[in-house]
């Protein structure tokens, strides 16, 4: 996910996403127009906290309250996160970065463990970090109740709520929650990592429509159902890219890349590469100068230039020259991952002596998926390490 870097802890970035400036002042709004219930009806009663209500509900207090209780709620999810990523670099996995938005918060990690035993202590360290700020939030508002301190009572008894409800509900079997990772990691115990993740995928996508229907029936509340929806399109996303990355094992650029190439000059005008393109049925193009790679251009590139000047303008007027390459030895899935990272439809692809050899897109890795899928070498419980027919 993209957005603000706000700093780094532990070499980790920091980021905020627009959607959680907007979320925000949201939460700060519910927050304090439930002062007096979240008071009357939770901390006097069962904690005997002695908080006066009156004083939380003058004037802007409430909100006040409410923005302070929302940031610190933020602050939990952050070092929520923090636990999942210290205990992923423990066992020396790279996390891109951490993000808050919408609906909390994400670590990123490069690579995700699919050691069962290391995916279910990193799973449960958020929960864990959450439990204990919960803890420590109840000793300080232990401290504090009844001794004529509202406000700080108040935030503490929050905060103490809050974290143990984001424990609990973090834990709820919604893959690719925590949950549904600590269930993926027990069910991998005894199947393939594949296996286990179309069976937690499944169960992830259940809960998210009971969700759903339970946002849509008690309210409705919105909140409830974006998040069944984040769960639903993240259970199916993680249970794709894992059928992927199994079906690819021991496949390699070089097995799927198409070798026969067709290449433009930066000379050529715009018009004669939009003729090229009509004729060969070609969408993107590697710019090849004196032998050397230097661009890709793209039809988009390519329909950014008024028709009338199409004849005047050349390729390397619109061609990009950040270029995203793989090399023949790359793991197929690698590739994938590099097109979906950068946005891109295909790599050009060079030699350790940097010579262009081929160029392979997503439609090609996805028809030797296809291929590998009616060959039956599919995930299974009976899947062995490479069982393609691209295999090496």
């Amino acid at each position: 996910m993209r957005g603000i870097r706000l700093g780094s802890v532990f070499g980790i970035p920091i980021k905020l996403d627009a959607t959680f400036l907007l979320i925000l002042p949201v939460f700060a709004y519910l927050i304090g127009s439930d002062v007096t219930t979240l008071v009357e009806e939770v901390f006097n009663p069962a904690f005997d906290a002695g908080i006066e209500t009156g004083v939380l509900t003058q004037g802007y207090t409430p909100f006040a309250l409410g923005a302070a209780a929302a940031i610190g709620l933020f602050t939990c999810v952050l070092l929520h996160e923090l636990g999942h990523s210290a205990v992923a670099m423990y066992y020396g996995y790279e996390i891109d970065s951490i993000t808050l938005w919408l609906l909390g918060g994400v670590a990123q990690f490069a690579e995700m463990p699919e050691d069962w035993k290391i995916e279910f202590q990193v799973a449960v360290a958020g929960p864990i970090v959450s439990v204990a700020l919960g803890g420590l939030g109840y000793a300080g508002f232990s401290l504090v109740a009844g001794g004529g301190r509202p406000i700080a009572t108040f935030l503490l008894g929050y905060l103490m709520l809050a974290n143990v409800m984001l424990a609990a509900f973090n834990m709820l079997p919604g893959f690719p929650m925590d949950g549904g990772r600590v269930l993926r990691a027990l069910l991998a115990r005894t199947r393939t990592h594949a296996r286990a993740t179309q069976i937690a995928a499944e169960v992830g996508k259940g809960f998210a429509l009971l969700l759903g229907l339970l946002g849509l029936f008690s309210g409705p509340n919105l909140l409830l159902v974006a998040l069944a929806f984040f769960i639903y399109i993240g259970a199916a996303g993680e249970a794709q890219q894992t059928v992927l990355k199994a079906a690819f094992q021991g496949v390699t650029v070089s097995d799927v890349m198409t070798a026969e190439l067709h290449t433009v000059s930066p000379d050529d005008s715009v018009a004669d590469l939009m003729g090229r393109m009509f004729r060969e049925r070609h969408t993107g193009y590697p710019v090849v100068e004196n032998g050397e790679l230097v661009g890709m251009v793209t039809v988009t590139d390519a329909q950014s230039v008024d028709e009338v000047e199409r004849d005047a303008m050349r390729v390397d007027d619109v061609m990009s020259t950040e270029v995203y390459t793989a090399t023949p030895e790359t793991e197929a899935m690698e590739a994938l991952q590099t097109m979906q990272e950068h946005g891109v439809g295909r790599l050009p692809v060079v030699d350790a002596n940097g010579k262009l050899c081929g160029i392979i897109s997503r439609t090609d890795l996805m028809t030797a998926f296809d291929i590998i899928q009616q060959s039956g070498a599919a995930p299974s419980e009976s899947m062995g390490p490479n069982l393609s027919p691209f295999g090496r």
